[in-house]
């Protein structure tokens, strides 16, 4: 299943950072984030909650870029 969220992200750098801590979290198999349109896309592994995994994703995010917000 796959899902998009909006996020909040400062510059193409940070978002890569995003990206790519998002997909190192158990139960995520894909993760992109795009800067321009300011959204993040999560492909989860089958039978994930995705709730829990979001939120994973949230505090992995915030460990490598801090002032980032991803909408859950």
């Amino acid at each position: 299943m796959k899902k998009t969220y909006a996020v909040e992200v400062d510059c193409a750098n940070c978002a890569n950072k995003m990206e790519e801590a998002a997909a190192k979290v158990d139960g995520v198999v894909n993760a992109g984030v795009n800067f321009m349109t300011q959204k993040m896309t999560v492909e989860f592994a089958e039978g994930a909650d995705v709730d829990a995994v979001m939120k994973k994703v949230r505090k992995q995010c915030k460990k490598v870029e801090d002032d980032c917000e991803i909408y859950l």
